[in-house]
């Protein structure tokens, strides 16, 4: 298959998706270039001559090549549609305001890319459903694969403490989607359990209002870390970690997702406390393989890891379910299986 765009080779998504497919003895070819439009297009007309594939997939964001690739390939083509240009930088982020020209426009741009794909990859069924009735696209179009992570970093490690202190772990960008302002409010009510300790790693678009949120709140037991190597350094600070967060914001996106982060904590053999939502229930069962807290709520938050952490039996039972989750449907091995199957019915379809 061909991987073709602009997008982020460096990102965790798209690193993720290819070494699955190859995992599934899929050959993969890359047709990449990210230099400014119109140079863009010309130059992957030029690395698309000669290339042999059977299905095409646009990797996210596909907006500017979609219609290009359209024109150059015969073949079906499949978008990566995990992530919208309306739904992030007008509704999550706020970026835009929604009654703008330019939020009229992404929208229009996202409506397109749904419409020239013979099928749209996504990460669950409620951002299936959130796209169908907000694009207005037919629910056949998508098919649903959960988000994956790299088994060859993380994985389960041994890990000897001896400093008692019981450390839980938010990774990830500092985006209205996670909701990390109730994580500085659950930490400010844990703050009398001296030996519960909250390390925040990351950055982004909420970071410096979060720092002032925790300063104003003269918050002690949190450590702000820095982005670090996802694949060299993180597994490292996840492996030590007792409980690992994922999102818990009440926005429509987070509504609609399963983080990455989340799915870092199963497979490395971790107890995760993320909120209940919709997607989150498509996988995920409050006190067997997590534990599951209403969104937006600091209060349910920090009850929730105050349990765990006197809780060995369920910490270790919740940990233990995660990763056997992890193994029977998220590994890379599950997901790029899933993909091939679905790339092998795209092509008889197609015929």
């Amino acid at each position: 298959m061909c991987y073709f765009g602009a997008y982020s080779r460096d990102s965790v998504r798209t690193i993720n998706n290819i070494k699955a497919l190859k995992k599934a003895g899929i050959e993969v070819v890359e047709c990449w270039d990210r230099s400014v439009l119109p140079l863009r297009y010309l130059r992957l007309i030029k690395k698309h001559i000669g290339l042999k594939y059977d299905v095409m997939i646009v990797g996210w964001y596909g907006h500017s090549v979609l219609p290009l690739a359209k024109l150059i390939t015969r073949k079906p083509i499949v978008l990566d549609a995990f992530i919208g240009l309306y739904e992030t930088e007008v509704i999550d982020r706020k970026n835009i305001k929604s009654n703008s020209l330019r939020a009229k426009l992404y929208h229009y741009l996202d409506k397109c890319h749904f419409i020239l794909a013979d099928v749209c990859l996504v990460d669950t069924a409620a951002h299936r459903d959130y796209f169908c009735e907000n694009f207005k696209v037919k629910r056949g179009k998508f098919k649903i694969f959960f988000v994956t992570t790299d088994d060859e970093f993380y994985y389960p490690k041994e890990v000897t403490k001896k400093d008692g202190v019981f450390r839980v772990l938010f990774e990830g960008g500092y985006t209205p989607l996670h909701g990390i302002e109730y994580i500085i409010e659950a930490a400010k009510l844990l703050e009398s359990e001296s030996d519960i300790v909250f390390e925040l790693i990351g950055s982004g678009q909420t970071y410096e209002e979060i720092r002032s949120l925790s300063s104003r709140m003269n918050i002690r037991n949190i450590e702000f870390l820095p982005w670090m190597d996802y694949y060299k350094e993180l597994p490292n600070y996840i492996a030590k970690a007792d409980v690992c967060l994922g999102i818990f914001s009440k926005g429509i996106k987070a509504s609609n997702v399963i983080p990455t982060k989340a799915v870092d904590a199963l497979a490395m053999k971790k107890p995760l406390i993320t909120g209940d939502s919709p997607a989150a229930r498509e996988l995920l069962k409050n006190q067997e393989n997590c534990i599951l807290v209403p969104m937006a709520n600091s209060k349910a938050l920090a009850e929730a890891i105050l349990k765990l952490k006197n809780n060995d039996r369920l910490r270790q039972h919740i940990a233990q379910n995660g990763y056997e989750l992890f193994k029977q449907r998220l590994s890379p091995e599950v997901i790029g299986r899933e993909l091939k199957s679905s790339f092998h019915s795209v092509l008889k379809s197609d015929k």
